[in-house]
């Protein structure tokens, strides 16, 4: 998918039948970073969608995200209609930030970091490590990074978010890929000067209900809240949030599973290129046949994700079922046989 600003994104099959307008059906989805088993979804009561949500509605989503997330007591949690709108919000409701000096975005990763602060009118660096983020008030990434995998060292994070609210700036942690490595959560410890971002639709299988979550100090935690106005977050989607993320047993079991499935995913791209990274629900390939095989396989109805700032890079989301496991290695087998032979 490439949105009005140029940025590509996963996820739009439109634009796959439109490249590939032969391929077979069904397409088959591999351009998102989305568990593909999802939470089996509740029986609904007809009066979440008859009502607005109300306030015990929220509490009880939130008590289960703090749970989930191991949110300390002292620290503000609030719930949106998806994370990316806190992303865009952020550099509006914060314009200190703005103000503060540089805004240094760890990359390559999610590019809406990068454009929300600029349409703020923030001076941005895009750095490819912390000791690039030196001369910046502000400094934003992604941990575990899309579409890399890369993990940084929560003691390091740490010392980031102090050396930025010297500056008067922050920290803004993306850990949207942080629930099957919770290990790699600075949650636990949450320094101060430092906002969180989690996002529910990824692990749990179920973008479309449009659910994320930021974590902070009560200040910029209230001035989000206040700009996205009452009844942000749709009743159902709070149900639905709250009664997944209690469920400690699905998530741990859904953990396992998904790594088994990476792992039997890099079996079968590394002899195609290098893994160089990944999370437990996409791996990331190198190959200076991405062109071809990206071209090779939405000719075979499997769409994967392409990068604008690196042509040799293709990310693969995990299969979701038997037929689809099938299709993509039999896809895989003919490119390599076709690699082979010329």
């Amino acid at each position: 998918m490439v949105a009005e600003d140029g940025i590509w994104h996963g996820g739009d099959i439109a634009a796959a039948r439109a490249l590939f307008p032969d391929a077979p059906k069904p397409w088959i989805d591999l351009s998102t970073g989305i568990n593909p088993i999802p939470y089996p979804l509740p029986k609904l009561p007809l009066s979440l969608w008859q009502r607005l949500p109300g306030a015990d509605d929220e509490a009880a989503l939130l008590a289960a995200a703090r749970a989930a997330y191991r949110v300390p007591p002292e620290a503000d949690i609030i719930a949106a209609p998806g994370t990316q709108i806190l992303i865009d919000l952020l550099p509006r409701v914060l314009p200190e930030l703005v103000a503060a000096g540089p805004v240094a975005v760890l990359g390559p990763t999610y590019a809406e970091h990068a454009l929300a602060w600029r349409k703020a009118g923030a001076r941005v660096i895009e750095v490819a490590t912390l000791t690039g983020t030196a001369g910046a008030a502000t400094v934003v990434l992604v941990n575990p990074n899309n579409p890399d995998g890369r993990c940084l060292p929560a003691n390091d994070l740490a010392a980031l978010a102090t050396r930025c609210a010297g500056r008067g700036g922050m920290l803004i942690l993306d850990e949207a890929f942080a629930d099957f490595t919770p290990v790699a959560s600075l949650l636990p410890m949450l320094p101060p000067a430092t906002i969180v971002l989690r996002s529910f639709g990824k692990t749990y299988g179920l973008a479309g209900v449009r659910l994320g979550f930021a974590i902070g100090e009560v200040a910029p935690m209230a001035a989000l809240r206040s700009a996205m106005g009452p009844w942000a977050v749709a009743g159902p989607a709070l149900r639905i949030g709250a009664l997944a993320l209690a469920d400690t047993r699905w998530l741990a079991d859904a953990g396992t599973a998904r790594a088994a499935d990476a792992a039997r995913l890099d079996a079968l791209l590394s002899p195609l290129g290098q893994i160089v990274g990944g999370t437990t629900l996409f791996r990331l390939l190198a190959t200076p046949d991405a062109p071809s095989l990206f071209a090779h396989l939405g000719r075979h109805g499997l769409y994967v994700r392409r990068f604008q700032n690196d042509a040799t890079w293709l990310r693969f989301g995990l299969p979701g079922d038997a037929a689809a496991w099938t299709r993509l290695e039999a896809a895989l087998a003919s490119f390599a046989r076709g690699v082979v032979s010329a």
